[in-house]
């Protein structure tokens, strides 16, 4: 959830995707793919040794493909001829990592063929990249089927880092999602880099930003913008699942301006304070968090793909 794309009006911006009413159970794969779970753990751990920005990738992936249509893999739908898909998005192009979602599908085929979603092997690779890098655990619900639409147009309904508190509840309440939740979720950063391109407007104007914060940002970021790499990662400590994200917010070094306003606006700040201060509320509400994001839009009777970059 690390890279957000800039909009102008915020009418264009929402839509409203329901939590889901769908049966979704922990248990859903016991019987028909009981090593699902360890399959895909076990493809998101060897590539997370092979590539450290596996983790923070994966995590983010969970968050926009859910924010979009909702849970339903849409962001893993390749381009095609007369449709744009989702991951080509603004927001979207620096999502990496595809490939291991689609290497865990791969084997979960060849264990249970036509068995597991993607969807579902989203939601549980991104509660895996959490628990490997310290964070909380959590029983992922699952039974989500694969959804057959994926548009580009769509991201622009992705949260921008830009926007105020107001907007960001606005955004979240259209998913079902409340004041804490929009906090606990925010906390994903703490594995997050951003690129220069989603802050480098905040670094000029110091606007409630750390000013030696913003000198190193400059830095790095520096005009005229040649280097595309060049960016931060949102908290000191971004290979550890923490509440480093939180304590920064309170010092003034929130690298995007949707992060600081957390600690500024009277609806989050006391949230952002308590998270601060207390890294298991932090860790448990995140996991409460995830399962609701978890169920929003869930499709009951979509598809399970048997490739997650194309429909059947």
């Amino acid at each position: 959830m690390a890279s957000y794309r800039v909009v102008c009006s915020l009418a264009l911006l929402l839509i409203t995707i329901p939590a889901s009413r769908a049966m979704l159970d922990s248990h859903y794969y016991d019987q028909t793919c009981p090593q699902a779970e360890a399959i895909i753990l076990q493809t998101v751990r060897n590539a997370s040794i092979y590539d450290p920005k596996v983790p923070a990738r994966l995590l983010r992936m969970f968050f926009h493909d859910c924010f979009i249509r909702g849970c339903d893999a849409s962001i893993l739908l390749d381009t095609t001829t007369g449709n744009q898909a989702e991951k080509d998005g603004p927001p979207n192009v620096s999502v990496r990592s595809f490939y291991v979602i689609d290497d865990a599908k791969a084997k979960l085929e060849m264990a249970c063929p036509q068995t597991v979603s993607c969807a579902d092997v989203i939601a549980i690779a991104a509660r895996d990249v959490v628990t490997m890098s310290g964070g909380p655990s959590w029983d992922v619900l699952k039974g989500r089927k694969d959804g057959r639409v994926s548009k580009a147009s769509d991201t622009i309904n992705l949260p921008a880092p830009t926007f105020n508190v107001s907007q960001l509840i606005q955004s979240f309440a259209k998913r079902a999602l409340g004041v804490k939740d929009l906090v606990a979720l925010s906390g994903g950063h703490t594995l997050g880099f951003s690129h220069c391109s989603s802050f480098q407007n905040r670094i000029r104007n110091f606007s409630s930003m750390n000013l030696q914060l913003a000198e190193v940002l400059r830095k790095k970021c520096r005009k005229p913008h040649t280097d595309r790499s060049a960016g931060t990662f949102l908290d000191s400590t971004s290979s550890i699942f923490d509440n480093e994200y939180f304590r920064q917010l309170t010092q003034g070094k929130g690298v995007f301006g949707s992060d600081q306003a957390l600690f500024i606006d009277d609806n989050t700040k006391s949230t952002v304070e308590a998270f601060a201060k207390d890294q298991s509320l932090f860790f448990g509400e995140f996991a409460a968090s995830m399962v609701k994001l978890g169920n929003v839009g869930v499709i009951e009777k979509g598809e399970v793909r048997l490739k997650c970059a194309s429909v059947n």
